[in-house]
């Protein structure tokens, strides 16, 4: 190949642009010393130049060849304290104290330090010949003021790929020498070189920690247009030069050096002998994290407060530290006249140990404590901080509703809220206060509530439900700026706070709002940070058939379907069957896996359901003789079960040693604990990289399948892929649920501003309230010494009226009533009515609302005694891996048609009529043949028979009956009986998971008719 194609000519062409345009010198291997792995010239030179005064005591104490002395003196330092510490902190030497770079200032009000920071020396030196036992060069080394701070090896992709400098780093750059067994100081951790980049023209790798063959590189690339892995054209040049144009400029070098690297610190206990081991990472933080950081900076800077910013990234995206490098940098943020753009920065998370990471990271950036101030206490706690505008405060979404009130009364103050909204979700007698926000508009004051509810309601609410809501609720306040962080942004997400491409111009269907930054899914999968969830996905269908038995009796159809639908789905013959499958292809398919050490969750629908498959599985176990696989069971609040003998029951109260919330998780993470079952708590927001499969038994749509499905993409050593098996779901929808989210989240529209205006006017002429006392109301709330009787006054007739409508026109007017409120509070934040009908009504809407919940109906519909489940298959539909490349995202739909529901009757129809046709819907191709014995099955196929069914009823006789088609008939069946069984025992010897199920299934009838009992299953 020509020369021009060379790596020395690609490494001639950096090093060009970093002299003329970024701020570089050039250097020589010749000024580079080996031993102490240092460009001792600039050293020398950068402390001379900014500190005459230390340079003198430094001489005066060292007379004799100062310079040589100095050198030696930093590269013990650096051996001591390591690259990062010597660049922030500087060194002392006897009375000498020495900084060795100043980084950039917050604001540019003192002089000597603008000019020490222009005084820094940055050097890049082509060929190094690093060691001083062998001949091996590094094509770029990078320092600053002398000390080396990174190095880069060069491919050339018509030569060799990226893949081939990594090769090099692992093979040919050992940081001790194979020969001799000397470090080589270059290349020690953390000690000289803080970063290593494999470059080729079109990708970046790096590393911080160069371990021979076990060293592990991170992608470093912008990601491609259409949000993949790598790096997009580049019309103008390489598609890799973003780092020597822009990283590696000199004011963003040291930005990077002085506000982003820093030492992880984790302590990891052996569960066996219990000794703790800390370990150390170097964080250099990826692309995604520094480009997003850099851009809102940029752009908080230009705009002060008051801005939305959402950052759509990915699980595996590094969401904590993007975070923490956020929050630190925005605590310090000035505008270009000098002045301070916020008093504190609020990172609302519920993430346990972003606290302690900040603290970490912000001392080691700043040598300051007490900069983080967690509440962990209560909403005084919280005030104080807030009062005393500690420069970041660290709370939990619970205590979100007394932040915006707070915020709002600090008017004159300027703050930044940080989201991490949809990491978590609340239920339980957390979710209690929060749900009330979410379903009445009555908001809480931020502090838990201590009733649980213990019926209903089972259903999470998510982080980024409760803040959507919570924000919507309230006017937006001028002096705050909200920053939200999310993988799986919702509608409603992407209104509150994404940005349209027009800042200058209103949202609409042509300048819709979006993310401002995004990681996506995709990348996030093809950078292997997280686990591609679809790529071994089986489907199963559950057919089943129910009879009616007892008095036949009229029931209200709608209710009696899905109580009939859930007898079906809880039936314990279901759910033993299933346990078996799930325990039988765990221990088969995948409790190997990961070392022996992969982990499973079985996802139900229900605490009921959770209840039941615990003590389902934990008797399936036993009669097995399997120790392997213990399970623990995590639901919120308690349940009771008459046919379990559960008593209000805690998730402690059926695991073995009574774990409960955090203890599950921490004993779920041993080696003792194998299966995870859920209702709802930790189906999202909970991160344990050995979940290798998960097992799903609830019916999962949108945002919630993405969510609870990514449970399984965490990474660890060992971990290839993953494993879903579906007893509910469709492919296709599961595959449509993640296409939105796989690239980059968009929507439709927005969200039509008239819907109020549609819903005020339905909700008027029902007659429910009248304007007067809407206006009285208002009036009476807002007045300085108003009077509550006055309020309850107006709302008492309202509610009369409501209760003598008919209950299908309550429904619909509360469903509607809701509905405005929700609607209002959140486009209201977009949208500037300034209407005071709408104004009025809501207020008085928010008082009403809570008088209008329906009565609790004390007699529910109970049809157990009435049916009785006769037939049951399990059988696999499908196994396949869910492609998303190629797939076209289906924008997401904004709120366009709230409010345009009619009431509905409550049809009443016979039972049986109602258990007739749920078998036709449910039952599929399911015969009498598949589990009712042999003689049963033949007389069920002839009975079928149309022509003999004819005959019976021409003739008088058995006898004469017998002379027609019988016999011919007879022996159609038999060979088609002698079939269907061959297969149903092919299938039964050669599955153990078959095989068992078909035993579980069976054992009960059995035993029973054995007894003498009347068997559950009629067989």
């Amino acid at each position: 190949m020509p020369a021009i194609t060379s790596e020395a000519q690609f490494e001639t062409e950096i090093v060009a642009h970093l002299v003329r345009h970024s701020g570089w010198l050039e250097g020589h291997d010749s000024g580079y010393d080996a031993h102490l792995a240092l460009f001792c010239e600039d050293a020398v030179f950068w402390v001379k130049e900014t500190q005459p005064e230390s340079w003198g005591k430094f001489c005066f104490n060292h007379p004799r060849d100062a310079d040589a002395v100095f050198c030696k003196r930093l590269a013990e330092e650096l051996d001591r304290k390591g690259t990062l510490q010597v660049l922030r902190k500087g060194f002392k030497d006897i009375n000498a104290t020495f900084r060795m770079a100043q980084f950039a200032p917050a604001n540019g009000l003192n002089e000597k330090t603008l000019a020490d920071y222009d005084r820094n020396r940055l050097r890049v030196v082509r060929q190094v010949y690093y060691s001083e036992h062998n001949r091996r060069s590094i094509d770029l080394v990078f320092f600053v003021n002398g000390i080396p701070v990174a190095t880069s090896e060069l491919k050339t992709d018509t030569t060799q790929p990226v893949q081939n400098a990594i090769h090099q780093y692992r093979v040919d750059r050992p940081p001790v020498d194979t020969r001799t067994k000397a470090k080589e100081p270059l290349l020690q951790f953390g000690k000289r070189a803080l970063v290593h980049f494999a470059v080729s023209c079109d990708e970046v790798w790096m590393t911080t920690h160069l371990q021979g063959p076990k060293t592990f590189f991170l992608p470093f690339n912008r990601g491609t247009e259409d949000g993949g892995a790598g790096n997009p054209s580049n019309p103008h040049g390489y598609a890799t030069s973003y780092l020597w144009e822009d990283v590696l400029r000199k004011d963003v070098w040291m930005l990077l050096l002085g506000k982003y690297l820093h030492v992880e610190r984790s302590e990891k206990e052996d569960p066996v002998t219990g000794k703790k081991a800390t370990r150390e990472i170097l964080l250099f933080p990826r692309f995604h994290q520094f480009d997003a950081v850099r851009k809102i900076l940029a752009a908080t800077r230009a705009e002060g407060a008051g801005g939305n910013f959402l950052v759509q990234h990915s699980a595996g995206s590094g969401k904590s530290n993007t975070i923490g490098w956020l929050a630190y940098q925005l605590a310090s943020l000035h505008d270009d006249l000098d002045q301070k753009i916020f008093d504190s920065v609020i990172v609302v998370t519920d993430r346990r140990v972003l606290d302690s990471q900040l603290q970490d990271t912000i001392y080691q950036l700043d040598h300051q404590h007490g900069v983080v101030q967690k509440i962990d206490e209560n909403s005084r706690q919280l005030a104080d901080a807030l009062n005393s505008a500690k420069p970041i405060i660290i709370t939990t979404i619970q205590k979100f509703p007394y932040i915006l009130r707070q915020v709002s009364e600090l008017g004159e103050r300027r703050f930044a809220i940080i989201i991490d909204e949809a990491h978590s979700s609340q239920s339980g007698k957390t979710a209690h206060s929060l749900r009330r926000a979410l379903s009445s508009g009555v908001l809480v004051n931020g502090e838990e509530t201590d009733s649980a509810e213990e019926n209903g309601g089972e259903d999470e609410i998510s982080g980024e439900d409760v803040v959507a809501t919570l924000v919507a609720s309230r006017k937006r306040p001028p002096n705050a700026s909200y920053y939200a962080f999310t993988a799986t942004p919702k509608p409603k997400t992407i209104e509150l706070f994404g940005r349209p491409p027009r800042a200058d111009l209103p949202a609409s269907d042509d300048n819709k709002p979006e993310a401002f930054h995004v990681y996506s899914m995709r990348q996030a999968i093809e950078e292997k940070f997280i686990l591609d969830v679809l790529t071994n996905y089986v489907t199963y269908s559950v057919f089943w058939k129910l009879s009616q038995v007892g008095e036949d009796r009229e029931v209200e159809a709608g209710k009696a379907s899905k109580v009939i639908a859930r007898y079906a789905k809880l039936h314990p013959t279901n759910i033993t069957q299933k346990v078996a499958i799930i325990i039988e292809h765990f221990r088969e398919k995948v409790m190997h896996k990961i070392g022996g050490r992969a982990k499973a969750m079985v996802v139900t629908d229900s605490r009921l359901a959770a209840v039941r498959y615990k003590l389902a599985l934990d008797k399936y176990l036993k009669a097995q003789g399997y120790t392997d696989c213990k399970a623990l069971v995590a639901y919120s609040g308690t349940i009771t079960d008459a046919e379990s003998g559960v008593d209000k029951a805690g998730e402690g109260d059926l695991n073995e040693r009574h774990q409960r919330d955090d203890r599950i998780q921490a004993d779920f993470a041993t080696d003792e604990y194998r299966v995870l079952l859920v209702a709802n708590k930790f189906q999202t927001g909970f991160d344990q990289p050995l979940l290798h499969s998960m097992y799903v038994d609830k019916r999962l749509a949108g945002v919630l399948a993405v969510q609870t499905l990514s449970r399984l993409n965490r990474t660890c050593p060992g971990k290839e892929e993953t494993f879903v098996l579906d007893f509910v779901n469709k492919s296709q929808d599961i595959l449509e649920a993640f296409t939105p989210y796989y690239r980059t989240a968009t929507l439709s529209g927005v969200s039509d501003p008239n819907i109020p205006h549609r819903l005020k006017d339905k909700l008027d002429a029902v007659g429910v309230y009248l304007p007067a006392e809407v206006e009285t109301f208002v009036r009476a709330l807002m007045a300085r010494n108003g009077s509550q009787a006055v309020l309850q006054a107006q709302l008492k007739p309202a509610a009369d009226r409501y209760r003598v409508l008919a209950p299908e026109a309550q429904e619909l007017f509360r469903t509607d009533l809701s509905t405005f409120l929700r609607a209002y509070e959140f486009l209201s934040q977009i949208i500037p009515y300034e209407d005071p009908g709408l104004e009025t009504l809501y207020w008085y809407a928010k008082a009403l609302l809570p008088r209008l919940q329906p009565q609790v109906e004390s007699d529910d519909l109970r049809l157990e005694d009435s049916l009785t489940l006769t037939h049951l298959r399990i059988q696999k539909r499908g196994e396949m891996a869910i492609r998303l490349e190629g797939t076209e995202a289906e924008p997401l739909e904004p709120m366009t048609d709230a409010g345009s529901g009619a009431g509905h009757e409550n049809v009443k129809a016979p039972l049986s009529l109602i258990v007739s046709k749920l078998n036709d819907l449910f039952s599929g191709d399911l015969s009498d043949a598949d589990l009712i014995g042999y003689a049963t099955h033949l007389i069920g196929k002839m009975s079928e028979n149309e022509e003999l069914r004819e005959q019976a009823r021409a003739n008088d006789t058995v006898g004469q009956f017998a002379k027609g088609d019988y016999r011919k008939t007879l022996k159609d069946s038999v060979i088609d009986a002698m079939q269907s069984h061959q297969q149903m025992a092919e299938q039964a010897l050669k599955q153990v998971d078959t095989f068992n199920g078909l035993a579980e299934l069976l054992v009960d009838a059995v035993y029973r008719r054995l007894r003498g009992e009347r068997p559950d299953v009629g067989i």
